[in-house]
């Protein structure tokens, strides 16, 4: 039977790496129905609504979601449509693998980059929750609890034990916010307990965010709250090439949605400019979370040959290829 999956193109150059990314998948052989739903600036034009009802009813049936970049308003207007999935829909669990691409030149290209950043995604500062005490005091509520510290520290042990990850290091802020971030470190501890083969370790946010600049090839993986982990997930991605080329994974206990976690760039939309690559990596996420495990090797492995060989890159990371000529070199090792 195929799968089925939902597409959220998203905005700017959303749509134009979303097609790219759906060829690429087909390529591979996996049998795929595509259910095609707008959410972001198209649909808010379009249906006056940013999450159209249809997102959450196709979701409902294929559990599965592929998602391109959608614009958030920033210091104003409408809440993060990303955020707004999460929440409906339970997805508890960020997880972003950064790894270095061959032949990608960076200031860290001679050492073996690899981690995996597990971000609990539900509550902490991120969720928004914040109003206006009185004029000129506004307020906005850290909510740390134990069950969702519980599952996401789980997920990383879960993790580390099924691909035989050496360490998992719980990144917190104890030492100031000694309730919340202190209830989320117990929790750590607590799971720690149950994986005795898997080292862990604790380290204060901003002398973490200094030893991975410093020292990234030290680090295996990261299990961190919501707003910490938001901003060390992009600090890891600029190790390894940025945003463009990183992988990202929302996943609950029912649904997944698998995104590229870069911006819309508009001012490059339509003209065929756009790097698919992370959403390509976030499709590699997604076939294994399905079960097509062959498939997800497949075009991981194209990926990394079509790097390698870096005569079909994408001018960002300093070629001079299209779209749709990155695409076909992916589709051609695949084939």
């Amino acid at each position: 039977m195929a799968h089925q999956i939902t597409l959220i193109p998203g905005d700017g150059i959303g749509p134009e790496v979303a097609e790219a990314t759906v060829r690429a998948v087909d390529a591979t052989g996996v049998p795929i129905e595509w259910e095609r739903v707008d959410a972001g600036a198209r649909a808010l034009a379009e249906y006056g609504q940013l999450i159209p009802d249809e997102v959450f009813a196709s979701l409902e049936v294929t559990h599965v979601g592929l998602k391109g970049p959608t614009a958030t308003p920033i210091g104003g207007g409408h809440q993060s449509i990303n955020v707004a999935l999460r929440k409906k829909l339970g997805l508890y669990t960020n997880f972003r693998p950064v790894r270095m691409l061959p032949g990608l030149k960076t200031r860290f290209h001679d050492l073996d980059i690899d981690l995996a950043i597990f971000r609990e995604n539900t509550e902490d500062l991120y969720s928004g929750l914040e109003h206006e005490v009185v004029p000129g005091v506004v307020e906005s509520l850290k909510i740390i609890t134990k069950n969702a510290s519980m599952r996401i520290a789980r997920a990383a042990f879960e993790y580390a034990r099924r691909e035989g990850r050496k360490k998992v290091s719980a990144i917190h802020k104890a030492n100031i916010m000694k309730l919340s971030d202190g209830l989320f470190l117990k929790c750590c501890r607590e799971v720690a307990a149950d994986y005795p083969e898997v080292q862990y370790n604790e380290l204060i946010v901003d002398n973490a965010c200094m030893q991975l600049v410093m020292r990234p090839e030290t680090f295996d993986i990261l299990v961190l709250p919501n707003l910490y982990g938001d901003i060390i997930s992009d600090l890891a991605a600029g190790l390894v090439g940025g945003l463009g080329i990183v992988p990202g994974a929302n996943i609950g206990d029912h649904h997944a949605i698998f995104e590229a976690v870069h911006g819309t760039a508009p001012d490059i939309a339509g003209k065929g400019l756009a790097n698919p690559t992370a959403l390509m990596q976030s499709a590699v996420l997604m076939l294994a979370q399905l079960g097509e495990r062959d498939a997800s090797a497949r075009l991981h492995r194209a990926i990394y040959e079509v790097y390698a060989a870096q005569e079909h890159l994408t001018g960002d990371v300093g070629g001079k290829a299209s779209t749709g000529e990155f695409t076909d070199a992916i589709i051609r090792q695949l084939g």
